[in-house]
């Protein structure tokens, strides 16, 4: 191995060491785990769209998909809807035709309802859609479900355990940011008996306690939770509180579960709590005075809220923000990235090699091949055995 390779090497390793850190997660963490990407988690409500919806719910669902880009997927498709409820809510008739069908704000809001219900309990439950000349559909349900943990909790292990042998007890919380609507983490947390917080409190029925602008709590937690685009037990009490309820419970009354998605026209949404409350926390981190590092892993840089958030902090002369971006692959966000005034303070993971700024790729595969530190396996291996020992 070149000397300049193992320097290198051994800078991430120091660098995922850091008692300053957080990491940023997004829908690929939990794939292996029985939870769909969102494409298909689009064509799953789609089909309980069919086969559970009311009459027009397909149709209306196919309308909205077509005044979409290809690419579009079931966030998108609820954002657009966001639109269209607020074009009826300013209408004199208090509705919105949809090729046809015409429906009022009550109607748009039940069935809102009835697509996050659906989001929610493929989550929860599990769905793994059927590939070509290769394992068929799997379906989870409420009496089989098929969402598993383990790559969670070794990940969490990697964290908490092994990655700290011989290092100073950190002195900060690991801030994991998420924008998974799943309960993997916490769950894995807990499980491995890691104290974390997540801007509730109470025990199984919990309280939403944190608000915009709050302090976080002293550092006697290993983690802090902070989910993006809220939780599937998330829900609108009636008294405007937010809550997380345990699954099937039915107190405390619940106006409608507190989702949220990642697209531009839903940007006002986070000017309210919880959401307000969670990006503020992202831009702290980002901002932190001191030298810090976050590192993602399962994100596919697809939101251009997160991403920019991102961007405005590093552009500042002062920061000493390190990104670390776990990547199959250079995406035109991190081609930007680290091509930038602080390009060197770019990491990226990929498939092809290590980058560090324009420099790169460092340690690549043997021909043929790619490597799969970038996964979240991958980086539960590099955390547990480090990065030079992953690139032998």
């Amino acid at each position: 191995m070149e000397p300049a390779t193992k320097d290198t090497l051994s800078q991430l390793d120091n660098l995922l060491a850091a008692s300053n850190q957080s990491w940023l997660f997004g829908a690929g963490i939990s794939l292996d785990a029985g939870i769909p990407l969102m494409w298909p988690l689009t064509e799953r409500v789609f089909t309980r769209a069919k086969t559970e919806g009311e009459p027009n719910d397909i149709k209306v669902l196919e309308f909205v998909k077509g005044q979409l880009t290809d690419n579009s997927h079931i966030e998108h498709i609820l954002s657009q809807l966001g639109d269209h409820r607020a074009i009826a809510d300013r209408s004199r008739d208090k509705t919105v035709a949809f090729d046809g069908v015409n429906l009022s704000v009550d109607d748009l809001d039940a069935l809102h309802q009835r697509i996050l219900t659906w989001i929610a309990e493929t989550i929860r439950w599990g769905y793994k859609p059927g590939k070509p000349g290769g394992p068929p559909e799997e379906i989870g349900t409420h009496e089989n479900r098929i969402v598993v943990i383990e790559k969670h909790s070794s990940f969490v292990s990697a964290i908490f355990n092994r990655s700290q042998a011989g290092i100073a007890e950190r002195r900060r919380a690991v801030r994991m940011f998420t924008t998974n609507y799943d309960t993997l983490l916490e769950d894995a947390l807990s499980l491995g008996s890691f104290s974390y917080w997540d801007g509730f409190l109470g025990g199984a029925v919990a309280y939403r306690s944190h608000r915009y602008g709050d302090d976080v709590p002293k550092p006697n937690y290993r983690a802090h939770v902070i989910k993006l685009h809220g939780s599937i037990d998330w829900h609108l009490g009636e008294d405007d509180r937010v809550w997380r309820v345990r699954d099937g419970d039915l107190y405390p009354k619940k106006i409608s579960r507190v989702l949220i998605y990642p697209q531009s026209t839903k940007y006002l949404a986070t000017q309210r709590d919880p959401f307000a409350a969670q990006f503020d926390l992202l831009r702290r981190s980002l901002g932190a005075p001191e030298e810090n590092v976050l590192a993602t892993c399962g994100y596919s840089f697809g939101d251009e809220h997160i991403n920019q958030e991102i961007e405005l902090a590093l552009q500042r002369p002062e920061n000493k923000t390190t990104i670390l971006a776990f990547a199959s692959e250079l995406n035109p966000t991190l081609e930007k990235w680290r091509s930038g005034l602080w390009g060197k303070r770019v990491y990226v993971i990929s498939g092809e090699g290590l980058y560090v700024g324009t420099d790169g790729p460092h340690a690549p595969p043997i021909a043929g091949t790619k490597r799969d530190w970038w996964t979240f396996a991958g980086v539960t291996k590099l955390l547990s055995c480090g990065a030079e020992a992953c690139a032998l």
